[in-house]
């Protein structure tokens, strides 16, 4: 057994660059896993700065100095989040607290529903089963009424963690994007002469993670701004609020669609009862998702993270459950990483095999 394991190890880790990028994948996890609420506005940072690079990248084709590009794309984040921050955060707000008031009447609502589903169709449902579900809906609204006190008693330092956010990281983006070169020189130092199995999965994963970032973008927009139209066309209360969910719904594949589709029931439901206008909302929602599956996707990420749907679905599973919200949101580009690396670490496995002995030494 020890034979085999010794063979295994000199397959996979005899090689200098392949332990050095297991060393810096472990240690970055780590970084992550146990120092992440410390670090989360350098993180946070270095992920706006990442997405916003590339416009930079793209005025500078245009002769455009550094800071001169920087500034123009630093602007415009600026000026998106005040939108973010004078608008579209209120709006929520208000819809938020709407929803909050109109929680007991729409549980009565639904008891109501509930109670005639026994009249209505005796052979599936039965009266005690309709009691037992309205119990459960009780306890679980009596639960998260205790944990929105426990929120607000803590809404204080939210509201201090926020302050500090919106300082912080808008500073530390204009200065990793202004000193972007110096710092990569600075952080070089500190790594090895000899990475080219690190540079090139970088190569690979950062084209792969850059185009599903920037499509995965305006794919949340576009089905965003739909869903919002089509909410507000049938008069479903809260389209804002379910609209910008349902556009967030795109990031986590499968799983997001389908959540977001029973709480379109639940809410046309409480809001329509069993009627054309509930049924109008599904066909909506339903159309939308198809437009999104079968055209818009494909059209803005086409040929980007190829990966198999049972990967997809891991990725968001193990990921989320190792990061929570942070996790799902970044299943993907974190297994298009993996993908990348997999499949460095066996083509230089192969490369290695196939190289005659002694080869090195004749060259």
């Amino acid at each position: 057994m020890f034979e085999v394991f010794r063979e295994w190890k000199d397959r996979h880790f005899s090689d200098p660059q392949r332990v050095i990028l297991g060393f810096m994948l472990l240690v970055g996890a780590g970084l992550i896993y146990f120092m992440g609420n410390l670090l989360a506005p350098v993180m946070i940072s270095i992920i706006i700065a990442y997405l916003l690079d590339g416009l930079v990248s793209l005025l500078k084709r245009f002769h455009l100095p550094r800071i001169a590009a920087v500034s123009i794309v630093f602007a415009v984040f600026m000026i998106g989040m005040l939108v973010m921050i004078l608008w579209l955060l209120p709006l929520a707000v208000k819809q938020v607290g709407q929803l909050v008031q109109q929680l007991p009447g729409m549980l009565a609502t639904v008891q109501t529903r509930l109670g005639e589903l026994p009249t209505r169709y005796p052979e599936l449902i039965s009266e005690s089963q309709v009691r037992e579900i309205i119990d459960y809906l009780n306890t679980s609204l009596t639960a998260m009424g205790r944990q929105a006190l426990t929120l607000s008693l803590a809404s204080v330092v939210g509201l201090m963690h926020l302050v500090v956010y919106l300082v912080l990281v808008p500073f530390m983006v204009f200065f990793l994007l202004k000193d972007k070169d110096m710092i990569l020189d600075w952080a070089r130092r500190f790594l090895p002469d000899n990475m080219d199995l690190t540079e090139s999965v970088w190569q690979e994963a950062n084209i792969q993670i850059t185009n599903y970032i920037r499509g995965k973008g305006w794919e949340l927009l576009i089905i965003w701004g739909i869903s919002y139209v089509a909410f507000k066309a049938l008069g479903l209360q809260f389209s804002l609020l379910i609209s910008l969910f349902v556009g967030l719904s795109v990031i986590i594949p499968y799983i997001g669609v389908t959540v977001m589709g029973f709480v379109m029931a639940l809410v046309a439901f409480i809001q329509w009862g069993w009627s054309h206008e509930f049924a109008s909302a599904m066909v909506a929602y339903l159309v939308i998702q198809i437009f999104d599956g079968n055209l818009l996707a494909p059209l803005l990420l086409s040929g980007v993270v190829n990966l198999h749907p049972v990967a997809i679905v891991v990725a968001v599973l193990l990921f989320g459950g190792l990061w929570g919200l942070w996790g799902l949101f970044f299943a993907i580009p974190l297994a298009t990483l993996a993908n990348a690396v997999i499949k460095a670490w066996f083509v230089k496995i192969e490369q290695q095999s196939d190289t005659p002995i002694g080869a090195d030494q004749r060259k």
